[in-house]
């Protein structure tokens, strides 16, 4: 499902921040952060469909997607993952993606994704979901964001507890450098659960309650489901990107980093 939350043109040195989980199952063949095959795009890669849920490009230019919750998925839909690489891949400006997006978004379960690119400070925010209505398509604007399972800014309870404590957490260090995996460890790790009066009563409560937390761990009959990735993606105003990853590897905690800086366009 996955949840975000991120910090947009608010800090003086950092325009973008993000902390994200990602929930899948446990056996679902993935591969750790890397530069994918011709080295400009750095992420996660599901081995599955081939998509990605967080990824950044040596231009400058990230997206990141959740899952919408709801009870039928269709099963020929296209996969979701697709969506971030495609933006990636391209070199259009996220409102011109979004909008040429809004003829084909129906061919896909309910997700929701978010484009930027740093050096035109541009973020744009895209959901198909509820159906039935139109494809929203919105400027994102400088502040701090949580993205569950929901629309942007949904009052869900794991985007409740997310939304204030990284609030609070980014306060603290002020104007500074910004600890991030100190953040991760204490944010991202939360378990905590919903009340039943708090669940958004889409499908099973029992799975809505297993989900209800930032952080999810919950057995299945498919195997165990739930965080198997905490990323924080920061992009400095010197250009200097960051991408942490802590991921399951055989039932062990690991972690890795890769840094770089945007490549600038030639003059």
């Amino acid at each position: 499902m996955c949840i975000a939350a991120f910090a947009w043109q608010v800090h003086p040195l950092f325009p973008f921040l993000l902390l994200q989980n990602r929930d899948e199952y446990h056996n679902r063949p993935t591969k750790q952060v890397a530069w994918w095959e011709g080295g400009d795009i750095l992420g996660g890669r599901d081995e599955v469909a081939g998509g990605t849920w967080l990824a950044c490009s040596r231009e400058g230019r990230v997206a990141f997607l959740t899952n919408v919750l709801e009870l039928h998925n269709l099963p020929e839909a296209k996969s979701r993952g697709d969506l971030p690489v495609l933006f990636l891949e391209s070199t259009k400006t996220p409102k011109e993606f979004a909008e040429e997006l809004i003829t084909e978004a129906h061919q896909y379960n309910g997700f929701n994704l978010i484009v930027a690119d740093i050096s035109s400070k541009s973020m744009v925010y895209v959901s198909n979901r509820p159906k039935g209505e139109p494809i929203a398509v919105q400027e994102v604007s400088p502040g701090i964001h949580v993205l569950s399972n929901a629309k942007l800014d949904s009052p869900w309870h794991k985007a409740q507890r997310l939304g204030p404590s990284f609030k609070e957490q980014l306060c603290q260090y002020g104007k500074g450098e910004v600890h991030v995996k100190d953040m991760l460890k204490m944010l991202m790790r939360d378990t905590v659960k919903a009340d039943e009066s708090k669940l958004p009563h889409i499908c099973s409560l029992d799975w809505e309650f297993n989900l209800s937390s930032i952080f999810v761990e919950v057995d299945t009959p498919l195997g165990p489901y739930g965080t198997r990735s905490t990323a924080a993606l920061t992009i400095k105003a010197s250009g200097e990107v960051s991408f942490l990853e802590m991921f399951l590897d055989k039932n062990t905690w690991k972690e890795k980093t890769v840094s770089y800086y945007i490549r600038r366009p030639k003059s």
